[in-house]
């Protein structure tokens, strides 16, 4: 519902726009040191780093919204994401109606564009 009030306060106002993220939260608030740290490897290095590996127990998803100063977020478990997301993409469907529409002849115009002067440049080679 605070979403919902959200996405109307951009919309009254006319400035403004609500950003959504989601991320990986494995339940820690701040940063835990690693005990007898090694230095990293560059490149092909077996990471064993994963929240659910070092942790043990579930992970869920931080979601956060902003709109101008004003900031909200929640966990939700993993338990709860099929219910989350359903509601979440209706909520979306509801509130994004100010897209503008692709013009597909434009487009489409640019990719043969695109394809052609790709080509040239190959048979010049």
């Amino acid at each position: 519902t605070e979403l919902t009030k959200l996405f109307q306060k951009s919309k009254s106002s006319g400035t403004g726009t609500v950003r959504i993220t989601m991320k990986q939260y494995d339940g820690q608030d701040q940063h835990r040191p690693r005990k007898n740290r090694q230095p990293r490897r560059r490149a092909g290095g077996s990471g064993s780093g994963d929240a659910t590996s070092s942790g043990g127990g579930e992970c869920g998803c931080l979601i956060r919204a902003t709109l101008n100063s004003r900031k909200l977020s929640t966990v939700v478990h993993q338990k709860d994401v099929n219910r989350f997301q359903l509601a979440f993409s209706s909520l979306l469907k509801g509130n994004i109606d100010g897209l503008k529409k692709r013009d597909k002849k434009a487009a489409a115009a640019a990719t043969a564009a695109a394809a052609a002067a790709a080509k040239a440049k190959a048979k010049a080679s």
